[in-house]
């Protein structure tokens, strides 16, 4: 089967936007249905408000918390899921798979 790309129109802003080839083999291999009804952008922003849905823990609602910290051991900008207790490192992802990597081995 040969797909070409298609202009296809967002449901949320009316802007134009191309589903590739690529993207329709994708769809064709998952066995989707249905086209893509959003740009990427009005997506994304569906997703971040989607997933902002606070957590269901032991019956009760918790918040979901994202904190922005500073890595302990590279330095570099990151963000984490939890609030941080005071005196305990703060890893970057990296940094943290590199950690538990070595502690594994």
């Amino acid at each position: 089967m040969e797909f070409q790309d298609k202009v296809l129109t967002c449901v949320d802003c009316g802007a134009q936007f191309t589903f590739t080839a690529g993207e329709q083999l994708f769809f064709y291999d998952k066995q989707f249905k249905n086209e893509p009804k959003r740009c990427k952008s009005c997506k994304s922003k569906r997703v971040a408000v989607l997933s902002s849905n606070p957590v269901v823990r032991d019956g009760r609602q918790h918040a979901r918390v994202e904190t922005r910290a500073t890595c302990s051991q590279c330095g570099k900008e990151t963000t984490i899921p939890f609030k941080p207790t005071q005196g305990r490192p703060i890893f970057c992802r990296e940094c943290f798979v590199q950690k538990r990597n070595v502690a594994s081995a």
